[in-house]
């Protein structure tokens, strides 16, 4: 600027730790597994055979029916496979709940008001507002030489 006004600008970092996957463990103690006779067309073997399956994971409350076969081994494997993507879903919201409120605890506004170090070029001077400490070493700072006396 060749009339000396001095710009300034913030930027906001945050540093979170590394999302792991999930991995979703369902106990059969965590799971009620009830049988049923379907609903719907099927004729006389849909009156004779328990052919639905209804599984609640008790700790979330999930239900999954499942009457699209006529075995109930076939029902139970894709209802187990469908609660499990269920749990699998929710507990990935919960998490990401959880990772949002803790970035939002982290980031302030970013607002000039919340600042923590001013870099003075012209006057080659490095200030940390959180401790008072002003260096005037900002070349020093820029390389690293200087580092250990902000951290």
């Amino acid at each position: 600027e060749s009339q000396g006004r001095v710009h300034t600008s913030t930027a906001s970092v945050v540093v979170l730790p590394q999302a792991e996957d999930l991995d979703v463990e369902i106990n059969d103690s965590d799971l009620r597994i009830e049988t049923y006779r379907a609903s719907g067309a099927g004729g006389q073997h849909v009156n004779t055979t328990d052919s639905a399956v209804r599984i609640t994971h008790i700790p979330t409350g999930i239900q999954v029916h499942m009457q699209d076969d006529r075995s109930q081994h076939k029902n139970k494997s894709k209802a187990l496979s469908l609660i499990r993507a269920r749990v699998y879903d929710e507990q990935r919201r919960l998490k990401d709940i959880e990772n949002s409120a803790e970035r939002k605890s982290q980031v302030g506004t970013g607002d000039r008001s919340e600042r923590i170090r001013t870099y003075n070029y012209p006057q080659g001077r490095v200030t940390d507002h959180r401790c008072g400490l002003s260096v005037n070493d900002l070349a020093g700072m820029m390389e690293g030489t200087r580092l250990d006396d902000f951290v």
